[in-house]
């Protein structure tokens, strides 16, 4: 039974108007709690079109965190720029879709047990069963493990595998303003998973020279993916990371890579943070474990960034001062 004050509402056939007058704006987050507790289990159909109704009033956005050279920050990206949006009062999904599941435990996971995202995307576990609520309000996850890897191989003579994820995602994206998916530091069937079911693609990129180098491949990736599989994924922009403004190299990178880089760059410049480093070892965003430091506001500026892009979603929104 649904907790009281939260009775089911069966809704009209799918016309978008019969949707909107079902739904009431302020009950979204409720409807998601009920949804992720399997509240609406009362009969299929009865969920089937509740989802259906809720897609199409979603504006929900997919980001995927990607870049195939590891260790420049495309975790830490992930799990802090989630955060700070989720702080705005978006509903929030973080997916970690990496067999090293560092987003999972740096957004508090515990339970390396669990099922997780390669049973959702396999069939093994419906959403609700993995679906996980953090420390950070309106901020949920999906937690990954090692079974992942396992993928790579399971998938490789399925037809289209390239598109599990998406089809994970499509259940379960009209509950969110925003989904995060974290990529695998790899250029794999996992990351093309991952790019097929995003709508935009966030880059972190390391002040350091060699980081340069491996966005080439990335970028033919992303243009391959458009011209073959008709999927019009965009660039939203790159992110520098791990900078530091008294060196020169840093400097040179930034200024390399706003000049030449064929899609925005974001004005943040995410600095080298001890507290950045150190927020994962406790299990928490840095907007809660040093939310004043500089690495903190740093992502708080990114958030910012990325919510003044909804004007081309039809949305608003940012921090307030």
């Amino acid at each position: 039974m649904p907790p009281i004050g939260l009775e089911p509402i069966r809704v009209a056939p799918h016309d978008f108007e019969s949707c909107a007058s079902t739904i009431p704006p302020r009950r979204l987050a409720e409807v998601r709690i009920a949804y992720e507790m399997s509240f609406f289990n009362e009969e299929a159909t009865l969920r089937k079109e509740w989802l259906a109704c809720m897609i199409s009033l979603s504006m929900t956005r997919i980001l995927a965190v990607c870049n195939q050279k590891g260790g420049v920050g495309k975790t830490t990206t992930a799990v802090n720029l989630g955060a700070y949006i989720a702080a705005t009062g978006r509903r929030t999904l973080l997916v970690d879709f990496d067999p090293q599941a560092n987003a999972s435990s740096a957004v508090g996971h515990v339970g390396d047990n669990d099922k997780n995202i390669y049973h959702g995307i396999l069939g093994y576990a419906e959403p609700a069963e993995i679906i996980k609520i953090s420390q950070v309000p309106n901020y949920s996850y999906i937690p990954s493990g090692p079974h992942l890897s396992g993928a790579t191989v399971e998938l490789v003579s399925v037809e289209e595998r390239e598109f599990y994820l998406k089809k994970f995602i499509d259940k379960i994206r009209g509950l969110y303003d925003y989904v995060i998916i974290d990529l695998p530091p790899s250029l794999s069937i996992l990351t093309i998973n991952g790019l097929l079911a995003s709508e935009e693609v966030i880059i972190p990129v390391q002040a350091e020279y060699y980081s340069l180098e491996g966005l080439s491949q990335l970028l033919e990736t992303i243009e391959m993916i458009k011209a073959n599989m008709g999927h019009d994924i965009k660039v939203s922009g790159a992110v520098i990371t791990m900078f530091d403004r008294w060196e020169q190299l840093s400097q040179e990178v930034a200024k390399n890579l706003r000049a030449n880089f064929p899609y925005p760059v974001f004005e943040t410049e995410v600095p080298r943070s001890v507290h950045l480093a150190e927020a994962p070892s406790f299990n928490q965003p840095v907007s809660l474990y040093a939310p004043d430091s500089a690495g903190a506001g740093a992502y708080r500026s990114l958030a910012d960034e990325i919510l003044r892009q909804e004007k081309s979603f039809g949305g608003e929104g940012g921090f307030v001062s």
